[in-house]
């Protein structure tokens, strides 16, 4: 694909591992910079991954109740419930899957990150509890939109092959 074309630019920037190196560091602690750096975007993609996933696996083993949420608590704007549930649920099996293995690692985290806004953004009343845990999973899904999937990262390896 042509990378210089509108789409072949965001094709690259969807799937950048964000690996560029520190200049101004001396080369070993800008390697070690860089190993920290993609181990904590591997722990970010791995713990959201996995809360978005079972999410999606809670709500496909009970579509009854799904639909119920859907129709009576979730309060999607412009969407009917059943368009919203699906919708819902297909991103938290599908871009969970991206995030974990750092295919379309922005992408998939530029979604999950509406997931996250919707869902705060459509219920009446939150707890704390569950305000914090979208507050912290938004905070690690900025952190691989702004940096990448990391080094650990298919992006980065389908990189590496071109």
């Amino acid at each position: 694909m042509n990378l210089t074309h509108p789409i072949g630019e965001l094709l690259r920037a969807c799937t950048d591992p964000g690996l560029e190196r520190p200049q101004r560091m001396a080369p070993a602690l800008a390697a070690l910079t860089e190993q920290l750096r993609s181990l904590a975007l591997l722990g970010a993609r791995l713990y959201v991954a996995q809360v978005f996933f079972l999410s999606g696996l809670t709500k496909l083993r009970d579509w009854g109740t799904t639909l119920a949420l859907f129709e009576d608590e979730y309060r999607v704007p412009l969407l009917s419930p059943q368009l919203a549930a699906w919708l819902g649920t297909g991103g938290e099996l599908l871009l969970p899957a991206l995030l974990l293995l750092g295919l379309g690692g922005r992408f998939a985290a530029a979604g999950l990150s509406v997931l996250n806004l919707v869902a705060v953004l459509s219920l009446a009343e939150i707890a704390p509890a569950a305000l914090l845990g979208h507050q912290l999973w938004g905070a690690l899904l900025l952190a691989v939109l702004l940096c990448g999937a990391g080094r650990w990262s298919l992006d980065a390896w389908l990189g590496r092959q071109r």
